[in-house]
This record gives C-alpha cells, sequence and structure tokens, in this order.
C-alpha cells in the first residue's frame, strides 16, 4: 500500500522509462511520501507483442473482416511466420539473447511487408559496423510490420510511441477527446485497463498521478482516470508533466474534471507534496499552481506562499518499481542520432533547469520551465550519477537539459575524471563559441558522445531574428571543435520561420549540405516552423508579420494555426529538404545541384560553394585568457637525459616519452626548462583541486627563465598541445 501512484501513460519511448515520475519519486523520497511509479506504456507494448496475444488478434481481424489491404493480407498470410519467432524478437531486442542476431541477419528468416522497402541503405547504415545493430533494425521493422496490421485491422490510433496523438494535437476544444471517451474501450485500452486495475489492487493508493508529457500520451490518461473514477471514486486523480505544462494552462471546460480532480502546472515537486498534504487532511487547502473544480466552476489555485524547492533540495531520481530490464532497444532508421533516442536504456538527469540564454523568439521562454534557470553544482550531479549506477546498473546518462551551460559541462567532465568515473553521456547544447577544440576534447575524455543543437534556419539574418545569438560561421567552428573531438554533432533545422523567404530556405539548405560536405555535422532533422501561444512570436504575432487564427479556447492552447504575410507555401519543401539531408547523412548528393532535390521550380543559391570552407580557414590566436586553466590528460612520461656536444660545448636535454591509448610519442626539451616543465606537469593533472591558470604558469616560468609565451609555442609544446594538454 502506497501513498500515490506515480504513472506514465501509454506510448512514450519503448528503450528507456520517460524521466518525470522517476525525478518526482526521487524528491517524495526526501519527503517520506510513499509511492510507486509504472511505465504502464511498455507494459502494454510488452503483451500486446507476444505469441499469445498476436495469434488471439489474427483471428480477430479475421472475424471483423478487416483485412483489406494487399500489405495486411500478406502479413495475414504469413501469420505463422510472424508468430514463431515473436518472443524471440522481442527477448533480442531487450538484450537477452545477443546470439539470436545472427539469426536475425539471415536472409528470409523474418518475415517481411512494406517496412522492408526501405531495405537499400542497410549497406550504408550498418556495412561492417555489426551485426547486433543490423538485427535490431531489422527486428525493428518486423516489429513495425505488426504494427502497421493493428493500425488498418484492429484499433487506428495506435503508434509506437504516441496513442491517439491525434486527438492531443492543437485539440483547442474537448468536444473530439470527449466524444471519443464516451465510446467502448479500444482493442489497446483493454490491455492498458487490465494492467492499471492490477496495479490499483496491489498498491491502494490515496492518489494517481498522471504524468502526461506528449499529445500521444493524453488520450490514455483520461481513459485511465476514466476507469478509476468509476471503480474508485474514493482515489484521487491528478495530472502534470509537458502537455498541460504547454496546453492546458488557460483550459475551462468543466468536462475535464469528470476525470481528473487537479491538474498542476510546472515543476510539479511542491503542488505534488501540497496535494498529499490536502489529501491527507482536506482542510489543509494550500495549493501550488494547481487547478481545480470549485462550485461547477475551473478555478486556478496558487495560494501557497512556499517557495519551488532548489534543484540541490529534489533529490536524485529513483527508477525503482520500473521494469528496467524489460525495455527494449530499437532502430527505427538509420539515422545516427536517432538511434541514441531509441537505443539503449539511458538514465535521464538535468544539468541545469531552464534554459541559460532564454531569448530564442520560437521558445516557450514565457514559461518556468525555460524562464527559470538554476544550474546544479557538478560535484552534485556527479553524486547522482553515481547513486543511478549503482542503482540501475546503467552507466549511459542523457542529459536533458533544454540548453547544457558550457561552463556546467566543463566542472562536470573534470568531475568526472577526477573521481575516474567509466560513463557514457550526450546532451543538447547551443552552438556559442564557448565550446572551444579544447574544452570538447575534455568532454570527449569525459565520456560525451553526442550533442545536438539547433542551427535552425541557416541565414544569419533569421538568426538574429530568432535572437539565437550565433552566426552559421559561428555553427560551422563549434561543429568542427566536436567533430574534431570526435563527438557526434546532431543539428536541428527549421523552415518556415515568419518573414523566411524562398531564397533563404535555398540558401539555408546549400548552408546545410556545405555542412556534411565538409564533415563537420553527422545528423540531422527538418522541423517546420510551429507557432507556441507561449513565445515571443505567439505573444506578439503582429511584429513578425504573421496573422494568428484566432478562436474560442476551452482545452488545449498551445499550437496556434496562423498565416504568414509572405504567402509562401512552406508545405512545399517539406519533402525535398528531407530527401537531400537523408542523402547528405550518407554522404552522397553532395554534387547535385539544390533543384534536383524538389519537383518545382527554385532559385539558384546565393551561397558561395566555399563559404562553410573559409569559414573553417581560421588564424591561430596567440593571445591566451591569463586566466585560462591548463590541464594534462595525458600519461607520465619516461625521461632519459642526454647531451650532445657541439664546437667543444656540451648541451644536455631531456627526452620524455607519452604512452596513449593509439600512440606514443617523443619531445625533446632543453634540461632546465624540461626539468621545470616535467615537475610542473603534476600540478596540470585533473585530481588537482586548484588547476593553475596560464598566468600562473607564466609567473613560475619566468622567476628561472625569460619569455614563457615562446616556451608555451615551441614544437615540443605544440605535440603535447595535440595529445592532451589543454587550455580551458
Amino acid at each position: 500500500m502506497k501513498d500515490l501512484l506515480l504513472i506514465t501513460p501509454p506510448f512514450t519511448q519503448l528503450n528507456t522509462p520517460y524521466p518525470a515520475t522517476c525525478y518526482l519519486k526521487g524528491f517524495l523520497n526526501t519527503k517520506n511520501i510513499s509511492s510507486f511509479q509504472m511505465d504502464l506504456g511498455i507494459e502494454v507494448i510488452l503483451d500486446l507483442f507476444s505469441k499469445k496475444t498476436f495469434q488471439e488478434l489474427f483471428e480477430l481481424a479475421s472475424k471483423n473482416n478487416s483485412i483489406t489491404s494487399e500489405n495486411a493480407q500478406r502479413i495475414y498470410s504469413l501469420r505463422d511466420a510472424y508468430l514463431q519467432p515473436l518472443d524471440d524478437v522481442i527477448a533480442f531486442l531487450q538484450g537477452k539473447k545477443s546470439t539470436f542476431a545472427r539469426q536475425i541477419c539471415t536472409d528470409h528468416f523474418l518475415p517481411q511487408a512494406s517496412r522492408f522497402d526501405q531495405l537499400d541503405e542497410l549497406d550504408w547504415a550498418f556495412g561492417n559496423m555489426g551485426m547486433q545493430d543490423k538485427a535490431k533494425h531489422l527486428a525493428t521493422l518486423y516489429l513495425e510490420d505488426l504494427s502497421d496490421f493493428i493500425v488498418e485491422c484492429i484499433d487506428d490510433n495506435f503508434g509506437f510511441s504516441r496513442y491517439a496523438e491525434r486527438l492531443g494535437q492543437s485539440a483547442n476544444s474537448f468536444d473530439e477527446l470527449y466524444e471519443q471517451l464516451q465510446s467502448q474501450p479500444t482493442y489497446i485500452d483493454t490491455f492498458t485497463l487490465n494492467i492499471l486495475e492490477e496495479k490499483l489492487k496491489t498498491i491502494q493508493p490515496k492518489l494517481v498521478c498522471f504524468s502526461v508529457p506528449f499529445p500521444g500520451n493524453l488520450y490514455s490518461a483520461f481513459r485511465c482516470a476514466q476507469h478509476i473514477k468509476a471503480n474508485y471514486p474514493h482515489i484521487k486523480i491528478a495530472m502534470g508533466g509537458g502537455f498541460p505544462n504547454t496546453e492546458l494552462r488557460s483550459v475551462t471546460d468543466t468536462r475535464v474534471f469528470e476525470f481528473f480532480d487537479f491538474i498542476t502546472l510546472d515543476d510539479g515537486e511542491l503542488p505534488i507534496e501540497l496535494l498529499h498534504h490536502h489529501i491527507e487532511n482536506p482542510n489543509n487547502q494550500e495549493f501550488k499552481r494547481t487547478f481545480l473544480l470549485e462550485n461547477g466552476q475551473v478555478v486556478y489555485k496558487n495560494n501557497s506562499p512556499k517557495p519551488d524547492y532548489k534543484q540541490s533540495e529534489v533529490g536524485t531520481p529513483d527508477y525503482s518499481d520500473l521494469h528496467l530490464d524489460k525495455y527494449i532497444s530499437v532502430i527505427e532508421i538509420a539515422n545516427p542520432m536517432h538511434s541514441l533516442w531509441s537505443d539503449g536504456r539511458w538514465n535521464k538527469l538535468t544539468m541545469a533547469h531552464g534554459c541559460y540564454w532564454g531569448k530564442c523568439t520560437f521558445c516557450d521562454i514565457s514559461l518556468d520551465y525555460i524562464k527559470i534557470y538554476e544550474p546544479i553544482a557538478a560535484k552534485l550531479l556527479v553524486d547522482r550519477m553515481e547513486q543511478l549506477i549503482e542503482q540501475t546498473g546503467e552507466n549511459g546518462f542523457h542529459f536533458v537539459d533544454e540548453a547544457a551551460p558550457p561552463a556546467l559541462m566543463k566542472a562536470l567532465a573534470l568531475e568526472i575524471i577526477k573521481r575516474k568515473l567509466t560513463v557514457t553521456w550526450w546532451t543538447n547544447i547551443r552552438f556559442e563559441k564557448n565550446f572551444t577544440k579544447d574544452l570538447c576534447l575534455l568532454l570527449k575524455a569525459s565520456g560525451c558522445i553526442a550533442v545536438s543543437g539547433g542551427l535552425e534556419v541557416a541565414s544569419d539574418r533569421l538568426l538574429a531574428l530568432i535572437d539565437k545569438g550565433v552566426t552559421v560561421a559561428q555553427v560551422a567552428q563549434v561543429t568542427r571543435h566536436f567533430t574534431e573531438a570526435n563527438i557526434m554533432v546532431h543539428a536541428y533545422l527549421m523552415y518556415g520561420y515568419p518573414t523566411q523567404t524562398i531564397q533563404e530556405t535555398v540558401d539555408s539548405l546549400e548552408m546545410v549540405r556545405q555542412l556534411f560536405e565538409i564533415g563537420v555535422l553527422q545528423s540531422g532533422f527538418w522541423h517546420q516552423f510551429a507557432l507556441t501561444a507561449h513565445s515571443p512570436i505567439g505573444l506578439n504575432p503582429s511584429e513578425y508579420h504573421i496573422i494568428p487564427n484566432t478562436k474560442p479556447i476551452t482545452f488545449a492552447n498551445n499550437d496556434i494555426a496562423f498565416t504568414d504575410t509572405t504567402g509562401i507555401d512552406h508545405n512545399q519543401f517539406s519533402f525535398g529538404l528531407k530527401k537531400s539531408l537523408f542523402n547528405y547523412m550518407h554522404g552522397i548528393g553532395f554534387e547535385l545541384p539544390l533543384q534536383d532535390w524538389f519537383d518545382f521550380k527554385i532559385p539558384k543559391t546565393t551561397i558561395q560553394p566555399d563559404y562553410i570552407h573559409n569559414c573553417l580557414e581560421t588564424d591561430v590566436h596567440f593571445n591566451i585568457k591569463p586566466t585560462a586553466k591548463i590541464l594534462w590528460l595525458g600519461s607520465t612520461p619516461l625521461v632519459t637525459e642526454t647531451s650532445k656536444t657541439k664546437k667543444g660545448q656540451t648541451y644536455y636535454a631531456l627526452q620524455a616519452t607519452f604512452h596513449s591509448t593509439t600512440d606514443t610519442f617523443t619531445i625533446t626539451l632543453d634540461k632546465h626548462h624540461g626539468t621545470w616543465f616535467l615537475n610542473a606537469l603534476e600540478t596540470l593533472r585533473p585530481n588537482n583541486p586548484q588547476l593553475p591558470a596560464f598566468s600562473d604558469l607564466k609567473k613560475d616560468f619566468e622567476t628561472q627563465f625569460e619569455d614563457f609565451e615562446l616556451f608555451w609555442f615551441s614544437k615540443p609544446m605544440n605535440v603535447l598541445r595535440e595529445n592532451g594538454l589543454l587550455l580551458l
């Protein structure tokens, strides 16, 4: 028996839990409030994608005469071939039968329907990279074939990472969703509700909290809440998460509260704690950012004087209760960054609440989750990492920041290296100038394998209008720094931004082409601009020359339809932009005219073909900040003394041989300089709590010798600078 039951409704990711309930449970632990969490999505998927269930499902589809398309007929006729390996394929994707990869990769082992039409890309995507990844991709296509069968023949709302998403997208009115909820539960609903019912009987919670991150979770949350209301009227029900935080900030439809007692906004820790107090003692009427029904009207209660908890006070995320060994790793498309999102189990953490930049005009910067910026100390972050490694057995981390701050990333990396942790991590960033080559090398040394960031529209005029704070040239330089450090770079790309011209779209594509061709981008994805109610553009549309379509809103208010006064149909670019990017990620098509990607006439680009190349032609900078810290990541050298006599005078030198994981190199220094430097080298290691600054080394050097800069930029020191001697 627990006080709270925390639920992520179907469906989010298949490979790892969505972190919201883990964050909440970690906080509730600090308050001694008992809770149990469950990811209904993965439990439903595992029940559904089993040999036993699909046997029933094929029979049901046949009985209903719903097998009409050629693709569905093919799957049905091959049903025995689909059923036989199903349980083993799921086990393989759970990491339990690695040797099964060889069988999956055998020609004609898995039955194939329409999803396998894309197999031509396999040689590029996987090549000799490894049988496990190729097998995961084939197994994913096999499951997607079965998913297509469900959608056509059983439940057209189904989707692996979403359910009835259409009902939640831009749902300004509650009418359609409400109507759907009056009908009988769907085939998928029965799985969801059976699992929920079993858990309710076991846990017997006083409060059930649904975290609804996306539109594709909304319908299931309401269907589950409906079941609880009908069968357990004494249990209170709350909803929070990304969807209500952005979409339901002005909800007025009272019918919503036939399903939920409370809807909380923004950071959930304090609102949930106060709801628990209220349920324990109904006379306690203190609430934080909470909608509820009062005298037949929707009211917003924010009467608690208590401040939100600091990030240092919310505890470490807690993954207990979740079936961590049952998540399935899938590789849906051959995109290197998408494989990070869908393959492998990642512990989720946040370096900093909110965004340290907080200016982008398309972003929800008026909302707390963006505008309230609060970083977490690196030592506390690594403490939490160690706790999660111990709890989950996983040492992979996805930092889910809006934009991780470079200074904190540096401190985090130093702390990881200092503690000699072996971890793998990735995060989202801004492509800002503070990401120097040396910082990127440090991040790589700490376990960073990838970053994603918004290039948005590759046009300096539009980047300025967005208030992105970067230029295309700067993005090129930063992406090169990451790439040279062997950190994969994924760029979010945007088209259709207000006032964007056709010429700017074409020029933006040319910039992207060059970035991929020169090799500083490895992955990317085009998104069409969407107007949101809480962004600067949504709040002041006339300043951006767009006209929003206004209509009464009683339910979800976030995505806003609008008219761009340029009159340009940006939809027409969608296919060509995505097709070209797909080819560029394959490393092909760079020589083709941009016109070849489109079936309508476009203007020629005005960007010079060597624009990005010239951006990367940078001069060597001899100016170094005196406060820059100096760090040595390499090994302790083997030192021998040598001498050479010239014109009757003997010169003594030190030869220092360094071994790295992949190389061995030797430098030779004048004996006096060498002795000083090798002594100084010991102070430059990560375990030194106070790394010396450039000015400190210069001052110490010049107590014995002259001209530190001449020494620092000498050939031996340049060799060390290329092999782990970093300026930070």
